[in-house]
């Protein structure tokens, strides 16, 4: 008999780090620590301590949406952000940043335009992309850039 693979993902309600099996990774796994599920076809909103947490102890790439709450074009494209969710996960934890409160982030990573997105493997960046897309173009996008 062999042993499945485990890997580690960060629990997006308590941000408690789970090992999870990899072939129990769509079966809806839930967090050891808060029971709530590991994944709920959604993005999470990260603030500093969580995203690093999620960035530096999570095994899945992760895929941010810088954005701000007055950007028109952000709020354009948080319904196809949260279709593309429901579609990339478990795959991928996908995240937004509001870089209005979370400043630091957005001068870490140098945001200059918004929405960004930035997908992360590894805890290193390793693709970026400026600009509106639909739900369609931003998994295109994330499982060639992934």
């Amino acid at each position: 008999m062999t042993t499945a693979e485990s890997i580690h993902v960060v629990c997006p309600h308590c941000h408690t780090t789970n090992r999870v099996r990899t072939d129990q990774l769509g079966a809806a796994p839930d967090c050891g620590h808060c029971h709530r599920p590991l994944f709920a076809d959604h993005s999470v909103a990260l603030d500093t301590a969580s995203f690093d947490k999620h960035l530096a102890r999570s095994q899945l790439p992760l895929l941010v949406d810088f954005w701000a709450p007055w950007c028109g074009p952000c709020r354009q494209m948080a319904p196809g952000f949260e279709q593309a969710a429901a579609q990339l996960e478990p795959g991928m934890r996908l995240a937004k940043v509001d870089t209005e409160a979370v400043p630091a982030l957005a001068a870490r990573y140098g945001i200059r335009s918004i929405p960004t997105l930035i997908l992360f493997k590894g805890g290193r960046e390793v693709a970026r992309q400026a600009g509106a897309m639909g739900a369609a173009d931003i998994v295109r996008w994330a499982r060639g850039a992934g």
